[in-house]
């Protein structure tokens, strides 16, 4: 990256952040509440009379997740308010109301609450998507999604198409920012390789990046795009690295229909690995990923994860019989997650434990034949490593270089203490 693109993207920081440093400390944002310590992106926004949308039409890439503090939703907020100018809806995988599963989106109609058209962005990127931007006559495009914190959660490759598209189009793009929900101490796991590049993973950036929405629009704009889009972010106050989401104080409305907790995040970097082999991931119970298991799994797997010692994380003998996906309507035995100490948990490591002590204990272990866990893991060395017989700390030491690498570069677009 050339140094007058390392400019620009300074200068479109500085004045983000100048943006956001102009809300008066007491105003009281749509939603909010007295004394709270945390203000997301919207909050700030609001409380300055959305003075950073005056004069412009406005579209917004959003789903369930972009409510005020007093759950309603954004859209619903800034329809209503005559000082913005909303006049159409983005919608991502699972869509703006989030009526899809996995896999799905909702298609274009227009809002039976606002009567604002809803636009679809799910797998499209590029010209295309730049197109539906164009035809929807928006001169500005807000992002406002909670994350989960893992590289193959596509809300995140969602922000970085629709940005490169408003590059394209010559749009405005504004992110609006909110707490990463398993904290963000620390990148941790592999770092995805070019040529296992999908929506679970557009750009190399480690499996648990440890960022937030708009500390990764940043990397993105600086690092990945083709060409920076006009960027401005509005940072949070309150929000520290070491925060979990409880800190927040802020309502969890569910990301995604298998997302429903922050301990469900919590553990999705890791866990998730699973969905690339023959084994449930948890989808069809109300504890997906971190209940994990198959047919013909016992309590053996549970015993060999606990002697690891891992820190941070026990493991109960567990059997369910999910709902849907994998082995539906079927007992399955397998184990429970049950972090006992979130600040000690390594989610990414105790995924590829749990995969080698699966491995290990059950004969009918294996991969999915479109071998998907190289996608989720960004090349094909976890997979090739545990067929190997390699253990835990050996898969692990494989991306040290390469994660250290990313972090190098993490640290400039860090926002937060």
């Amino acid at each position: 990256m050339t140094l007058s693109r390392r400019a620009l993207i300074a200068t479109t920081a500085a004045a983000a952040a100048t943006t956001g440093a102009a809300v008066p400390a007491a105003a009281a944002p749509a939603g909010a509440s007295g004394g709270s310590r945390l203000r997301t992106g919207f909050e700030r926004l609001a409380g300055d009379g959305y003075a950073l949308l005056e004069g412009r039409r406005v579209g917004i890439v959003t789903n369930p997740t972009g409510v005020t503090r007093d759950v309603r939703h954004i859209v619903d907020v800034m329809h209503a308010d005559p000082r913005v100018n909303l006049t159409a809806v983005f919608g991502p995988e699972h869509g703006f109301r989030g009526t899809a599963q996995a896999g799905g989106s909702e298609g274009r109609y227009d809002d039976p609450a606002t009567g604002l058209p809803v636009y679809d962005t799910y797998l499209k990127s590029g010209r295309p998507l730049a197109d539906v931007f164009t035809a929807s006559g928006v001169d500005t495009v807000v992002f406002d999604i909670q994350d989960a914190g893992a590289r193959f959660y596509t809300y995140i490759w969602t922000l970085y198409d629709c940005m490169e598209a408003a590059g394209l189009a010559g749009k405005r793009f504004v992110v609006l920012d909110r707490p990463n929900p398993a904290a963000g101490r620390a990148a941790l796991g592999p770092v995805l390789h070019k040529e296992f590049a999908t929506f679970v993973g557009r750009q190399p950036i480690s499996q648990a990046h440890g960022m937030t929405v708009a500390e990764l629009a940043l990397l993105f704009n600086a690092e990945f795009l083709p060409a920076p889009v006009p960027l401005e972010t509005v940072t949070m106050t309150g929000w520290h690295r070491a925060d979990f989401y409880d800190a927040s104080g802020l309502p969890w409305v569910p990301p995604s229909p298998n997302m429903p907790t922050p301990d469900t995040a919590l553990v999705y970097s890791g866990t998730c690995l699973f969905e690339g082999t023959n084994l449930s991931e948890g989808r069809g119970t109300t504890r997906p990923f971190e209940l994990l298991g198959a047919e013909g799994l016992d309590g053996r797997w549970a015993a060999a994860a606990n002697a690891l010692g891992l820190p941070g994380v026990r493991f109960r003998e567990a059997y369910f019989a999910p709902t849907f996906s994998k082995f539906q309507g079927k007992t399955v035995g397998g184990v429970q997650l049950h972090v006992h100490d979130r600040a000690a948990f390594d989610p990414v490591r105790t995924g590829i434990a749990l995969l080698v002590t699966a491995k290990r204990t059950w004969s009918g272990f294996a991969w999915r034949q479109d071998n998907w866990i190289d996608k989720l893991t960004g090349s094909e060395r976890v997979r090739t490593m545990i067929d190997a017989g390699a253990d835990t700390d050996e898969v692990v030491a494989g991306w040290r270089t390469e994660l250290a690498a990313f972090r190098k570069v993490r640290r400039q677009y860090l926002i937060y203490g």
